[in-house]
């Protein structure tokens, strides 16, 4: 099932569709590159719906669907350093995190929420013909998702 973050209604659909979710693990976002100086107000505000406000959206949601001790994974992102054109991202960055840290201390009947905040993935690097070591391993991304989704931690960011 396709779910757009950016449409509420698709996301009341997902969770329709399985009524019965033990965990929520989102890694489906993405936050394009902007020049600060010259992004419109329009644009940048697009990337504030997709990759936080969808994924707020998509874990507030979730909160009425899962079961006791129920598992929320939503993704940021970690620039090693600042990054020209990574301002709206930080912000993103910055904002899924510390939404994370304090909805953790509201979440009722054991659920809990976690964020996966990596950087580059090496794969990822290496298929847009860059050099893969200054990434992150998939495998080792991906275990820090599972780490969320088994383990007894809330309102944590994972850095893989």
């Amino acid at each position: 099932m396709r779910v757009d973050l950016e449409d509420a209604s698709s996301i009341d659909a997902l969770f329709a569709a399985v009524p019965d979710a033990e965990a929520v693990l989102c890694c489906a976002a993405s936050g394009p590159l902007v020049d600060l100086a010259s992004v419109t107000d329009d644009a940048f505000e697009r990337g504030l719906r997709g990759k936080l406000l969808g994924q707020v959206a998509l874990a507030r949601r979730a909160l009425g669907c899962l079961g006791d001790n129920g598992s929320v994974t939503l993704t940021a992102g970690t620039f090693s350093s600042p990054l020209a054109g990574g301002s709206l991202g930080a912000l993103v960055n910055a904002g899924l995190e510390g939404f994370v840290r304090n909805a953790a201390a509201e979440l009722p009947r054991g659920l809990r929420i976690n964020v996966v905040s990596p950087g580059w993935i090496r794969e990822t690097l290496e298929g847009l013909g860059l050099d893969g070591a200054g990434g992150t391993a998939a495998a080792v991304v991906a275990r820090s998702y599972v780490e969320c989704v088994e383990g007894s931690g809330s309102g944590r960011t994972i850095v893989p």
